[in-house]
């Protein structure tokens, strides 16, 4: 836990919630056990969304497409989204969202490996939002500064793994110490990276935020 759990439930009894079909989609992948951005991460994505009113962007790690709607939802009319994901179970039930939602023209849905992929893509994205697997953050980060637009946001969540982040590494669980090790360099890069502002956030699982220096 990084923040005090009566502290977390107060602010998110304050959240005033999202439309409808987000709210009923949030409610079945929370019952399905599907990983979805958290209440408190939600609020900061649409008030990111109010302050930077991005017009492209990348997401890396769709899942079932709640944050993707999310987004489409609070972000400016002419938003568009170009979404990575490579769990083929939750592919279609995706794509089903998109459509059940009525935004498949908002949306480019790339299937498979993101690191692949991302080498392929061009961009500029105004905002780049990394919810995937957590030990790839590094590996990717290179194709990500190269994609982002200079003045653009890049958002990473699950950052500080619980807090597990602070503990000596041989407190950490064997499997979980190539995560540790890896997410602690990613956090290193993106606070000495030449070309990135960062801040770290203890904010849901954690986020950074940083922002690409302008040419």
């Amino acid at each position: 836990m990084i923040v005090e759990e009566r502290m977390r439930t107060f602010i998110n009894s304050l959240d005033a919630g999202n439309t409808p079909f987000l709210d009923e989609l949030e409610r079945s992948a929370l019952a399905d056990d599907v990983p979805i951005v958290r209440k408190e991460m939600q609020s900061f994505i649409k008030t990111l969304l109010a302050i930077k009113k991005p017009q492209q962007i990348l997401e890396v790690g769709t899942a079932v497409g709640f944050s993707t709607l999310l987004m489409c939802e609070y972000g400016r009319e002419d938003l568009h989204i170009t979404t990575i994901e490579n769990y083929e179970k939750r592919i279609p039930i995706a794509k089903e969202n998109f459509r059940r939602a009525g935004r498949e023209s908002q949306i480019t849905f790339l299937e498979g490996d993101a690191g692949a992929i991302l080498k392929e893509l061009s961009g500029p994205y105004d905002l780049i939002f990394m919810d995937a697997a957590k030990g790839q953050y590094i590996h990717w980060l290179p194709d990500v500064v190269r994609l982002l637009a200079p003045g653009g946001v890049l958002m990473s969540d699950n950052v500080l793994q619980e807090g597990e982040l602070i503990e000596s590494h041989y407190l950490v669980e064997r499997r979980n110490r190539t995560i540790y090790k890896r997410m602690r360099e990613y956090l290193f890069e993106l606070k000495h990276h030449p070309q990135l502002t960062t801040s770290i956030i203890p904010l849901g699982d954690g986020v950074s935020l940083s922002v690409k220096e302008e040419l």
